[in-house]
């Protein structure tokens, strides 16, 4: 078995390029990719998912404790590789102490580290940064160093001698600056892979170059460990009947975890995929899933399917259970503006969407249920109280460059906001008909079981529809 961290100096050092590469020319090996994501990330996940071939699984100190980060790891007790990229540099992270750092998680996983080095306009000064990330925490196993964006063959020649002079590190690779390496890009960082119309040809150029230019061979011998991972614990039998989840899939809409897909699947619920911009009907379902995206980048398709928006806002208004995340609550508006153009959009919440150039709520959330939470109302209606224990405080994240204009001053949230911006800095979740819609991501984790708590309320709104009683909260 093999393990190991794909970290960096600082971000924005060629880390996730270097791990779809890697991802992809092991599978092309014949070797099973098991591949994770350090934080909060969607798109880089998506990448690695397709490299691989396996869903990535993120692991995230914010929002886990750290025994179930070790639960989450142990997805990889089947595969041959072990492939965790990190996020931002090695040691930073929000804790002073470097509790949840790239570093940190290296040490929870006993994981070596192979290090990425930007080394545009390097020469000696490599070896002092290698040594000093050595001597940091000498804990942490610096197995290996690949060098990136070197400027030919001689610059190579000089890197290489530097730190095989200085330091006891293993050069494993050096990758030349080419431009066909670079993932395209967009305003929110790397375009998703379930949008890139030539994704897998995208990931076969990236292996074959990092094949050709990092040393496969010793990286694996460097992170062979005779350790083996314990499987998971096994996955519950759903509860029956299943409740049918209609589930936006498609270049528009695909931020979804790999473990949330699942803890929906083990509540009861039967995923059924449908595309927002060529279906022009909503499948049969029970209720509607409308997670994060790009829905600025598609105006024109989303509007010009007005028989689906209009399916969409007539179904919500009758009472579909239905949760939307940030793209989703955004489509779900009367509009989006974004580069002068306004677009119609579902209208079933009563606002409108306006991008910006720069973020509007960006990184870790903490936001607390409120009795208007239609997941939570059985709670409410047995007199328990928001912020007692059957209203937990929950961590999430949120990464939005919209904001939400005209919406009416008594508009029931589901959220009050304790850290992040939500809504309007105070409020998040949206609260309309049977809906919830907010600009936080949450994810199922420890204290935040939301696919339990979601599929639970669907359930309970097709036995008071099949009993004829309405199911507003």
């Amino acid at each position: 078995m093999h393990r190991f961290l794909i970290s960096a100096a600082h971000k924005s050092s060629g880390k996730t390029t270097l791990s779809i590469g890697l991802g992809a020319a092991l599978r092309a090996r014949g070797l099973a990719v098991q591949p994770f994501k350090k934080g909060p990330d969607y798109i880089d996940p998506l990448w690695l998912s397709k490299a691989a071939g396996r869903g990535c699984r993120n692991l995230d100190f914010f929002l886990s404790p750290h025994d179930e980060i070790l639960r989450q790891f142990s997805h990889g007790f089947d595969a041959d590789v072990c492939l965790v990229e990190g996020n931002k540099g090695l040691y930073d992270g929000l804790a002073l102490d470097g509790s949840n750092s790239n570093a940190a998680l290296a040490r929870l996983l006993d994981l070596p580290v192979i290090l990425v080095l930007d080394a545009r306009g390097q020469t000696r000064g490599i070896a002092p940064l290698i040594l000093g990330y050595q001597a940091f925490d000498p804990a942490i196993r610096i197995a290996g160093v690949i060098l990136n964006r070197l400027g030919g063959s001689r610059h190579e020649a000089k890197l290489r001698a530097v730190v095989e002079h200085y330091t006891n590190v293993p050069v494993l690779g050096a990758i030349h600056e080419d431009p066909q390496l670079a993932v395209v890009e967009r305003h929110l960082g790397l375009m998703p892979a379930n949008e890139a119309a030539h994704a897998e040809q995208t990931i076969a150029a990236i292996a074959g170059r990092i094949a050709q230019q990092v040393d496969l061979d010793r990286l694996l011998a460097i992170s062979a460990t005779d350790v083996p991972l314990a499987p998971p614990p096994p996955r519950p039998v759903p509860p029956q009947p299943t409740v049918r989840v209609a589930i936006a899939r498609d270049a528009a809409f695909g931020f979804y975890y790999t473990d949330d897909l699942e803890a929906l699947q083990d509540a009861g619920a039967e995923l059924v995929p449908f595309d927002t911009l060529r279906d022009a009907h909503l499948p049969p379902c029970d209720a509607l899933l409308i997670g994060g995206g790009f829905p600025e980048s598609f105006l024109d398709e989303l509007s010009a399917n007005a028989s689906l928006r209009n399916e969409i806002r007539a179904a919500i208004a009758a009472g579909l259970p239905t949760y939307a995340e940030c793209g989703g609550l955004m489509y779900l508006a009367r509009s989006i503006t974004w580069h002068g153009k306004t677009r119609p959009m579902v209208g079933v919440i009563p606002g409108d969407i306006f991008m910006h150039d720069k973020p509007v709520g960006r990184g870790y959330v903490i936001i607390e249920p409120t009795a208007d939470h239609p997941w939570w109302q059985t709670e409410a209606a047995s007199g328990c109280r928001p912020g007692s224990a059957d209203f937990p405080v929950l961590h999430a994240h949120e990464f939005h460059y919209s904001e939400i204009r005209g919406l009416p001053s008594n508009q029931p949230y589901a959220y009050r906001v304790k850290r992040g911006h939500g809504i309007d800095g105070q409020h998040d979740g949206i609260v309309c008909h049977n809906l919830l819609a907010a600009y936080t991501h949450l994810r199922a984790t420890a204290g935040c079981d939301w696919p339990n708590r979601f599929i639970r309320f669907a359930r309970q709104c097709t036995i008071q529809t099949s009993e004829a009683a309405p199911c507003s909260p």
